[in-house]
């Protein structure tokens, strides 16, 4: 049964044409890990490449993994849903039965369906709960902004969010909390648009960074990222491909640090990892020679797709190498001695 029949299809996922190709979906049935399951984009063109491809889709929001509960039960069991996080992907794999797969997708960072949602509050387009939460535990973004250190929020925001005016972003969010707890969005967005200004001409709210660093150090994104690539690395048989969408530097960053070292390049060192790397065997090899984005036609279709970068590898028979530490440095945030919760 094609993964279409008989359910309504979601949007198209970006660099879709791109990804196949650099899974090679079509040439062999295989076992493949779809890690950031979302609304099933990938999953779907997987399973519909061949009949006989089997993917095990993990997604740490259950309202995801119910979504797609009809298409599983339409499959058959050629596709299982396991709710966890991606980090977790090769021990998630292992609990449905499989020590080795043929292939990993990573699509990175927040899904439509979580910004659209105003409930989530991931958004400062929709008034909402300040939440950001892409599972359904942990912290929440207002546990973060009322209760972290204007330090802590200053280093969230610059490092995580790129944004030049991060001190007196966190320093306009400690004044706000002294007189109210910060529990909306819309509130939150005004904040930082009280100081921050927009840039003439790009269309882009100057709550925008704030509100992306925020979300990335609740779901310890960059963190889980860099989990998930040693995960794949785990659980890859040799010949195997790894595919990672993702949408702005930081994570692009972590990627291509990862395929470099473990492809033979040396890790370089910058203000976040503190030296190379020892050569260690050679894991991987490039499908991709560098970044791979959308193209024109895309980018006009879909703004979202303009950031994508897509980068691939090929793992070899090689022995999986100890962790990268340097990944460890481009996830974390800078370790100091002050006050407030860490």
């Amino acid at each position: 049964m094609s993964a279409g029949e008989g359910i309504p299809a979601p949007h198209v996922p970006v660099l879709l044409d791109e990804v196949a190709a650099a899974l090679r979906l079509g040439d062999e049935p295989g076992l493949i890990v779809d890690g950031t399951f979302g609304a099933g984009g990938y999953t779907r063109a997987i399973l519909d490449a061949d009949p006989r491809n089997h993917v095990i889709a993990i997604d740490r929001d259950p309202t995801a993994i119910a979504a797609g509960r009809p298409l599983a039960a339409a499959l058959e069991g050629r596709l299982v849903l396991v709710e966890g996080r991606f980090g977790d992907l090769d021990a998630l794999a292992a609990d449905q039965g499989c020590a080795a797969v043929d292939a990993v997708v990573l699509d990175v960072g927040v899904s439509s369906m979580q910004l659209d949602r105003a409930e989530r509050g991931f958004s400062f387009r929709h008034d909402g709960p300040l939440d950001m939460r892409m599972g359904a535990e942990g912290l929440s973004a207002a546990d973060l902004v009322n209760e972290a250190s204007e330090a802590e929020l200053a280093d969230i925001i610059y490092l995580y969010g790129e944004e030049r005016r991060a001190r007196v972003v966190a320093r306009t969010i400690i004044e706000a909390r002294r007189r109210a707890p910060i529990t909306r969005t819309g509130a939150l967005a005004d904040l930082v648009a009280g100081v921050v200004r927009a840039e003439p001409g790009s269309g882009i709210h100057p709550a925008t960074r704030t509100f992306q660093a925020l979300r990335i150090a609740v779901n310890d994104e960059l963190g889980e990222l860099q989990r998930a690539l040693h995960a794949a690395e785990r659980i890859l048989r040799p010949g195997g491909r790894l595919a990672v969408v993702t949408f702005h530097s930081l994570e692009d960053r972590i990627v291509k640090q990862f395929l470099s070292a473990r492809s033979g390049r040396a890790v370089s060192a910058s203000r976040h990892v503190p030296m190379a790397e020892k050569p260690v065997p050679r894991s991987f090899t490039l499908v991709t020679k560098g970044p791979v984005g959308p193209g024109e036609a895309e980018a006009a279709r879909n703004p979202r797709a303009r950031s994508a970068k897509l980068r691939a590898g090929e793992r070899t028979d090689a022995p999986v190498p100890e962790p990268l530490a340097a990944l460890e440095a481009l996830a974390a945030l800078p370790s100091r001695d002050r006050g407030g919760r860490r």
